[in-house]
């Protein structure tokens, strides 16, 4: 009985962690089939190695494997990252239960909760992270410190060189930095051209209105 309790229990967590948390957020769908995919593979061959002797070695064995290979395979972010390691913990924390259901579901519980309160949009909302191309190459970092800050609008936090290219003359840069209250409106009303108001023209480009000449008697 307490079996088909984690069984469902790990799918109703993970079904939360996916489509509650990661696609309610993120809109990535090929992580979606990703994230169920090895949260029910790791969950039954945990369950089903779950009363050998060696099932506990083997379970985190496993752990370790897939992610060498998910993480390999593939670029992520580290937030999806999170998300990966949380969907094999679930699946393994179910599947190789065995003490009591309350311990089991509320380590599924913790984990969702980790995740909800880490990846909340109201989890430090004002830090930024950036991948910058410029156009020059900086070769003195308080220089390209600088440039940053006057093309972001804020205070840049760090700065790593990605590459310097001094026969292209460009710069690529990782650059985090943090959103100053009113900084995105104050520049989003900077760069708003005024629609509905019409813009004088300049005396020196006026163009003077035709007098009308009547034409000399006999010339038709």
């Amino acid at each position: 009985m307490s079996l088909f309790l984690f069984l469902a229990a790990d799918l109703v967590a993970v079904c939360a962690l996916t489509f509650g948390l990661y696609l309610h957020r993120h809109r990535r769908r090929d992580l979606v089939v990703s994230y169920l995919g090895v949260n029910v593979g790791v969950l039954a061959v945990a369950a089903s190695l779950a009363n050998s002797t060696a099932g506990l070695g083997l379970g985190l064995g496993l752990f370790g494997v897939l992610s060498i290979i998910r993480l390999r395979s593939t670029e992520l972010a580290q937030h999806e990252v999170a998300y990966y390691f949380s969907a094999l913990a679930l699946g393994l924390i179910a599947g190789l239960a065995s003490g009591p259901a309350w311990l089991t579901l509320s380590l599924m519980a913790l984990v969702l909760l980790v995740m909800f309160v880490g990846d909340h949009p109201r989890m430090l909302p004002a830090h930024r992270h950036q991948t910058v191309v410029l156009d020059r190459a900086y070769a003195d970092e308080d220089e390209l410190r600088e440039r940053l800050g006057e093309l972001l609008g804020t205070g840049v936090q760090t700065v790593t060189v990605q590459e310097l290219d001094l026969v292209n003359d460009r710069t690529r840069v990782e650059v985090r930095y943090a959103i100053r209250p009113g900084t995105a409106q104050t520049t989003r009303n900077q760069g708003t051209p005024t629609e509905g108001i019409p813009t004088p023209v300049p005396e020196a480009w006026a163009v003077p209105a035709r007098e009308h000449v009547p034409a000399p008697a006999g010339i038709a």
